[in-house]
């Protein structure tokens, strides 16, 4: 029975607003390179006045967003589910999300009141992106958001590794994971950040439970998840974890493995100016890839190509007719 749905993804709503800084920033506010933090609105706010406003980007993100809008717009299907606030940003976030072509749980459910969720991104001349993120209304993510009639109609369901931080969102992936075995629908899930992973890594045990059918992650996610410092001892400690899985290596290209065996796939040489997004990037384009036909070897070499196009330019996401010259350029 053909599916509505190419992937289903669950996961938090942030209005992303890019800045550019330079390192000495970062070090005078004491915001730590390179990673997500969470942060309550004022320190937001403290550091967004203290920022050059010059060359600012806004869009709608959240990790598993940029997914499933990614899968959208190399011509899948795809819905999220997530949690936004009635005020402007709430608006701007679904306005955002419809003119990709996903319909969300709000389709079917009103909003509550309170603050859309916001994640700075701070990008630096070396590429590297930190990010300082307010969740808001957010992190009252809940089971209450997953849409079960969606996740059955759907081929895979995403669950954004950012979730476990939360204890409702903890729940929120068990419940669809729950619901997408019951159902037989497949189930990934992106280990989605290095700290993450150090410090919630007994939560992710509770969602992947005997295993998942696709798991990403990076290099030091894998190594973070598995306690291996070396990649090729953690990659074989992942397959007691998933099926199947993804680790992206940035300018050394991916592994992938497919349940028998390990697919290396090539970079693509670019000059990086901006790494965020990119593993949201891989992850739609691979997703698009295997439940539409590609197999694992194309679908991987697609994502790549995907990747490098993100990090070749400042935001998280491709633009229409770029995503389609990807395509063209695979054929």
């Amino acid at each position: 029975m053909t599916k509505k749905y190419n992937v289903y993804g669950i996961g938090n709503a942030l209005v992303d607003l890019e800045f550019r800084v330079d390192p000495d920033f970062l070090a005078k506010h004491e915001v730590k390179k390179g990673l997500m933090t969470l942060v309550d609105e004022e320190t937001q706010h403290r550091l967004i006045s203290a920022i050059d406003h010059n060359n600012t980007n806004k869009k709608s993100g959240g990790s598993a967003a940029n997914t499933v809008i990614a899968v959208s717009q190399f011509g899948g299907k795809a819905f999220y589910s997530c949690k936004v606030a009635n005020d402007e940003f709430g608006d701007f976030y679904l306005k955002d999300m419809e003119e990709a072509g996903i319909p969300t749980n709000f389709d079917r459910q009103d909003r509550e009141e309170g603050i859309t969720g916001k994640c700075l991104v701070m990008i630096t001349e070396d590429a590297d992106r930190t990010m300082n993120t307010f969740l808001g209304i957010s992190s009252g993510l809940s089971v209450n958001e997953v849409d079960e009639r969606a996740i059955k109609d759907s081929e895979f369901v995403y669950l954004e590794g950012y979730l476990v931080a939360a204890e409702d969102g903890l729940e929120a992936m068990k419940h669809a994971k729950k619901v997408a075995e019951e159902n037989n629908v497949n189930t990934a899930i992106t280990l989605s950040d290095p700290s993450i992973v150090e410090i919630f890594k007994n939560n992710f045990r509770e969602v992947i439970g005997a295993s998942v059918d696709l798991l990403f992650c990076n290099e030091q996610e894998a190594k973070a998840f598995t306690g291996k410092d070396d990649l090729m001892e953690a990659r074989e400690e992942l397959k007691q974890e998933a099926k199947r899985f993804v680790i992206t290596q940035g300018k050394n290209g991916a592994m992938i493995f497919d349940g028998d065996t390990f697919i290396d796939i090539e970079p693509y040489e670019v000059k990086a100016v901006d790494t965020n997004g990119a593993g949201d990037m891989f992850a739609g384009a691979f997703l698009y890839g295997i439940t539409n036909g590609l197999g694992f070897a194309n679908s991987g070499k697609l994502a790549s190509l995907a990747g490098s196009k993100i990090v070749s330019q400042y935001g998280p996401r491709l633009k229409w007719h770029e995503v389609q010259e990807l395509l063209h350029q695979l054929k």
